[in-house]
């Protein structure tokens, strides 16, 4: 098995075309809302463990990079109204060449060997002003048993690295909702899987996880690939 890295949500950077749209926008960008916090540096950390990885660090407020090009939200409020013509080029420029080298690589890798592509995010602890309940989110397809195995073994690793953390499936996201994980089953039926990981973002600081919780998830993860 080969490890597939990525990171759609690392950073909040603006090209210098469109700043003028996001003038105002300095609170929205350093939040959640404009990059996953603390998800970079976790990427970072993981990233001896991959055969190739990749991120995106152009703020999903520009454009959504894990999203299908027909999801409503591709665009944020902050570009939704631009002509087609210039949503078209930053589809061009943006989206496509990040989305497509990783979907390139993993179609060289996938003639050989099987390959696990492991996205890394985080989620605000709070949400609509309800608490998230829990720590680490492990999001899959249920219909497919590897994704399934592999979770499994993940989380028993996890807890036996921080018996304290509260893991749970296909929170807060479901693993099968419109992303890019998503997209690129239906692209590779066979020798893929496709497991998006969330953080809360309360063990991140300054855009640093915490490095304990750092530790865990690179020792559970290690474990589970060597005895796949």
């Amino acid at each position: 098995m080969k490890l597939v890295l990525t990171c759609e949500h690392g950073g909040n950077e603006i090209p210098t075309k469109y700043l003028p749209l996001f003038k105002d926008a300095k609170v929205a960008l350093n939040s959640h809302r404009g990059l996953d916090l603390g998800a970079l540096d976790l990427f970072h950390h993981l990233s001896k463990l991959a055969s190739f990885s990749n991120i995106q660090i152009i703020s999903r407020l520009l454009i959504e990079a894990t999203r299908s090009l027909q999801y409503p939200q591709l665009f944020s409020e902050f570009t939704k109204n631009l002509p087609s013509k210039e949503k078209n080029e930053i589809i061009e420029n943006y989206y496509f060449p990040y989305r497509n080298a990783i979907e390139n690589k993993i179609s060289r890798l996938i003639e050989k060997v099987e390959v696990l592509h492991f996205s890394t995010h985080s989620f605000t602890p709070v949400w609509m002003g309800e608490p998230r309940n829990a720590d680490i989110g492990l999001l899959y397809d249920p219909s497919r048993m590897r994704e399934k195995d592999f979770c499994k073994n993940l989380k028993q690793q996890l807890l036996l690295q921080s018996p304290a953390l509260k893991i749970r499936f296909n929170y807060p996201y479901l693993g099968i909702a419109d992303g890019f994980t998503t997209y690129l089953r239906e692209k590779f039926p066979e020798n893929y899987a496709g497991i998006e990981l969330e953080v809360n973002q309360k063990f991140a600081f300054q855009n640093k996880m915490d490095p304990g919780l750092k530790a865990s998830i690179f020792k559970a993860l290690e474990i589970c690939i060597k005895n796949n």
